[in-house]
């Protein structure tokens, strides 16, 4: 197996993959900095359909955009006291009648990296077809796409700064940028003027450890890799896990769960050399979960490593967040992905794959292909 040479390190310093993730800090200041420029034409737009006290808000995307909304719906419907849900456009395109519901006013947050993905544009005219009130928030990296371009009334279009359309295969600051954009847009531009500057100033801070440790990890050549997360945690434990699969061209298997639903059978994915990354809550409740699997799997001895991601004072091995310990844990989510970022990096370069391009194939594209779309029966 090649080990991390002189070459290595030239070519993960020289790649699009690594610059897009150390420049999250300064991407996410950016896409703020953006959204407080436009905010008035947005609120505008959402203000009529956000009033409606049965409207149903549905974050969509596919891949990694996907898992933005598996990350920030939980925390939006609790915050908002609305109905708002995570719905794949891979589901939407599959099966529209179990998706889409003509019954509620529909708020449809596309997000899309390129905008151009065949699932991303057929949900918006499913919902055009089946939804009498939808209108179409569309948050994309990309001002040539398609869904940039989309010319329509029911639709708003932010384009996020043109560093956030990732040149790497694996989406990075696209992730963070379009998640920053959906959790301020919905919770008030104007409002979130302190917290980006604290989530920004935390992804900063957690930088240089988190590319130490990753690159100690990936030296250690694990089988396997579990990621773990409770509440909105879970839904980053997908993207983490699928940051690494992507990076490695499937080298490494991986998986995610919640912290308790990690018992229910999936544990036995554990070995001897399997790391397991849990992303702690700074909920006091959900925390003491978090704690409860890593003191287990620690006890048990029966995987090789426990790596806690956390933002307080943690026992055992942590990769800690400075300065976070009172964000939330919506805010969590930029800094915590960093690592798994990173660490998808380190291995892609252990393994000799270059990881602007990791799949030799061909079988998997920066922006998909090969997808069909058939018309409604």
């Amino acid at each position: 197996m090649p080990d991390t040479s002189t070459a290595a390190a030239q070519a993960s310093t020289e790649s699009w993959t690594r610059r897009e993730i150390l420049q999250q800090p300064k991407t996410l200041r950016a896409t703020h900095a953006i959204l407080r420029e436009e905010q008035a034409g947005i609120d505008a737009f959402l203000a009529p359909f956000l009033a409606k006290p049965d409207l149903r808000i549905m974050l969509c995307g596919a891949g990694t955009s996907a898992f933005i909304g598996e990350c920030l719906a939980p925390w939006l419907s609790a915050k908002l006291g609305r109905r708002v849900e995570a719905v794949a456009t891979t589901e939407i395109v599959a099966a529209p009648h179990l998706y889409l519901d003509p019954a509620h006013p529909t708020l449809m947050v596309s997000f899309g990296r390129s905008g151009s993905s065949p699932e991303s544009v057929a949900s918006v005219d499913l919902a055009d077809q089946l939804l009498p009130q939808v209108r179409h928030l569309v948050i994309t990296c990309n001002a040539q796409g398609a869904l940039a371009q989309r010319n329509a009334d029911n639709a708003h279009i932010v384009v996020l700064p043109e560093e956030t359309h990732d040149r790497a295969f694996a989406m990075t600051s696209s992730f963070s940028g379009m998640m920053l954009s959906a959790l301020s847009i919905l919770t008030g531009i104007d409002r979130m003027d302190a917290r980006t500057a604290a989530i920004a100033a935390a992804v900063d801070a957690v930088l240089p450890a988190a590319d130490a440790v990753a690159a100690d990890l990936a030296a250690q050549d694990f089988d396997r890799v579990v990621y773990l997360g409770s509440g909105v945690f879970q839904g980053l434990a997908r993207e983490a896990a699928l940051k690494l699969l992507e990076l490695t061209d499937g080298a490494i298997p991986t998986m995610f769960d919640s912290s308790l639903g990690f018992r229910h059978g999936p544990k036995t994915i554990v070995t001897a050399r399997t790391l397991v990354v849990v992303f702690v809550s700074n909920d006091p409740l959900t925390r003491l979960y978090d704690l409860d699997i890593i003191e287990e799997l620690r006890a048990d001895g029966l995987c090789a490593a426990v790596l806690a991601v956390a933002a307080q004072d943690t026992p055992g091995i942590v990769l800690r967040v400075p300065g976070a310990e009172a964000l939330g844990d919506a805010d969590l989510l930029f800094p915590y992905i960093v690592p798994a970022q990173l660490f998808g990096l380190h291995c892609s370069l252990r393994l000799g794959r270059t990881p602007d391009q990791p799949n030799a194939s061909g079988a998997v594209n920066r922006v998909v292909q090969g997808v069909r779309i058939h018309p409604l029966g």
